[in-house]
């Protein structure tokens, strides 16, 4: 139940005024004497005095009336009254709205976007701001940025709120909470309101420590989109590509959605398709492309009748030069060269005295001396890495395998379970796997004492280190032992994009091979430029991708590299609702209805004051009098 409040009770002082109002209708009237020529008229002066004595004129007057409503009228409006709401009726209150993508939906030919509807409803919120209440204004897409601080200004809110723009990247909530939690910091923050279309992750890795309204608003109409563009290395020179269009949960009018899908190869056709799918339906279309140069990839899909959204019709990706794997393996390290030369498409070093380039894409070796060698995905045999070795010694000793990971790409069909191995390694007194993984490693097969192999991954590269030599087990003697090695360069094809290559995703590009240590200006799609700077191995990371197209990389004014971002996401082309949020310790239910706020009403006692003032007006000034008989 909601209940009335007011801002300042001191306002209720302005009552007091009435004091005086009526100690002026209780004066009498000062009548001049008269002298009459009769005592006739005897009855009609003493009615004059009854009607002017002040208990009668207190009664009968009508100006005395209407200046105490309006008295009444204004001193409410002054005490600032309000509806108590559930959302708003705390002193501090961060807004956040959610601009992703599929807030850029329509709910009909014509149509409002999800964004628009938001905005309408958080003007209103504005507007109903209450004496000492602020907001602070919170975007969350793929990041969350603070519009502005809180504040009670109203045209300084409302200029935030309409400059926000839906863009076509998929939502991170737990941002936007953390921005969030970041202000509760400074000043006491009891209530959050969220406002979104409900296509959010259900699961936010998050503790809210206030309470958190959620404003879902109904989703957008029918909609088709591109979900995924990816090509898979089909030989030498080419590839085959697949697009994944689906529907959205909308039911289509027609019972189905229709369009047409098409893949160019540059400026060439390469396919047209016709699609039709269901709501919740999803297809996927595949072409082969033969190419031995660097190419860009474009998928289209152009809708027969309404898209409700229309920026997941449209993704790119780009195909690497076709080119052999450069692999590092030293030439006594037997086992692992002769598995490597069965391997089609991959460059053996060192060959002769040619040592090979100054980076790898794959180092295989048994020295500590080659651990600073550069690729991207390694591999140390019988090597403790320096980091490790207080905590693990590698003794001869017979050592017994206990489990390995065999969902690890590594080690898929690879049994180990009867490998017999004469180097054992042996923790450390009260080690424990967690030690290992604090040091950034995972332990992929366990030994009765300690691990016997490890992985440690970065963004940049993928290092394996078996603890014990293979070549001191009966590993290579195995039928496993040539499939982890074809696994090994699987995952190097991979890691290089030599094996599998999927469209950019809009929020944040890939990282970007180039040259290392230089200054690089990248230029968006809308046209502005970011610089940034690439690291000591040559990547270009962190670029910002707000918008579906082509991103230009330049150097000294010079074009180095163009990369494609596109949406192609599920979530946001299926328009998903999430009813409920669950958080680590508590559900937060949307709720479709508008978000109840605190409600002003003084404007309304205002108004009623004005009229009355109006109608005095009226009554005793601008009324016209009869004339006299």
């Amino acid at each position: 139940m909601n209940w009335i409040g007011v801002s300042w009770l001191s306002g209720l002082w302005l009552l007091a005024l009435a004091a005086p109002i009526v100690i002026f209708y209780f004066l009498k009237l000062r009548r001049p004497r008269s002298e009459v020529p009769s005592l006739a008229l005897w009855r009609q002066v003493m009615n004059d005095q009854r009607v002017n004595s002040p208990l009668q004129k207190f009664k009968r007057n009508l100006l005395l009336l209407l200046q105490l409503l309006l008295l009444l009228a204004l001193t409410v409006a002054a005490t600032q009254p309000f509806v108590r709401g559930d959302a708003a009726n705390a002193a501090y209150v961060p807004v956040l709205i959610d601009h992703s993508a599929s807030m850029a939906a329509l709910d009909q030919p014509g149509g409002v976007s999800r964004l628009d509807e938001v905005k309408s409803e958080v003007r209103q919120l504005i507007d109903d701001l209450l004496p000492g209440q602020r907001l602070s204004i919170i975007a969350v897409g793929s990041t969350a940025k603070r519009l502005t601080d809180f504040s009670d200004n109203k045209r300084l809110l409302k200029a935030a709120v309409d400059g926000i723009e839906a863009l076509p990247v998929e939502s991170r909530l737990e941002d936007g909470l953390r921005v969030t939690q970041a202000l509760a910091r400074t000043v006491p923050v009891e209530t959050v309101l969220l406002f979104s279309d409900g296509n959010v992750p259900p699961d936010v890795p998050f503790e809210l420590p206030f309470q958190l309204n959620y404003r879902r608003l109904p989703a957008g109409g029918v909609n088709l989109g591109i979900t995924a563009l990816n090509a898979r290395r089909a030989g030498p020179e080419s590839w085959e590509v697949f697009a994944r269009i689906e529907a959205s949960q909308t039911e289509p009018a027609a019972g189905v959605s229709t369009g047409t899908l098409e893949i160019k190869l540059g400026n060439e056709v390469l396919a047209s398709e016709h699609v039709s799918l269901a709501a919740k339906a999803n297809e996927r279309f595949a072409v082969r492309i033969d190419t031995d140069k660097a190419a860009t990839v474009t998928a289209t899909l152009r809708p027969d009748g309404f898209d409700a959204l229309s920026s997941d019709n449209n993704a790119s990706l780009d195909l690497p030069v076709p080119r052999p794997l450069t692999v590092y393996c030293p030439e006594d390290l037997d086992s692992y060269r002769r598995a490597l030369e069965s391997i089609e498409n991959l460059v053996l070093y060192p060959v002769g005295d040619d040592s090979g380039p100054s980076e790898y894409d794959l180092v295989v070796s048994d020295r500590a001396s080659d651990l600073d060698k550069q690729a991207p995905v390694a591999m140390y045999v019988g090597v403790v890495p320096p980091e490790l070795q207080e905590l693990v010694t590698v003794k001869t000793n017979l050592a017994e395998l206990v489990d390995w990971r065999r969902s690890e790409p590594l080690l898929q069909h690879v049994q180990l379970a009867d490998v017999q191995m004469s180097d054992e390694p042996q923790n450390a007194e009260g080690v424990r796997n967690e030690d290992y993984e604090e040091r950034g490693y995972e332990v992929l097969a366990f030994g009765r004492s300690g691990p016997l192999l490890l992985k440690k991954s970065t963004p940049l590269r993928i290092e394996y280190d078996f603890l014990f030599h293979t070549d001191r087990s009966t590993m290579p003697y195995r039928i496993g032992f040539p499939i982890l090695v074809s696994n090994l360069v699987q995952e190097t094809l991979r890691g290089a994009d030599l094996l599998e290559v999927r469209a950019g995703r809009t929020g944040v590009l890939d990282p970007i091979s180039l040259a290392p240590n230089e200054e690089y200006a990248v230029t968006i799609p809308d046209g502005e430029n970011v610089s940034l700077r690439s690291s000591e191995s040559g990547q270009l990371v962190g670029v910002p991708a707000p918008a579906v197209g082509r991103y230009v990389v330049k150097r000294g004014g010079r074009t180095v590299a163009t990369v494609g971002a596109s949406l192609t996401s599920a979530s946001e082309t299926g328009l998903a609702i999430t009813e409920k949020l669950q958080f680590k310790e508590i559900e937060v239910a949307a709720d479709e209805d508008q978000l109840p706020s605190d409600k002003p009403l003084w404007r309304y006692f205002a108004f009623a004051g004005f009229g009355l003032l109006l109608a005095e007006w009226w009554i005793f000034q601008r009324r016209p009098r009869r004339a006299a008989a």
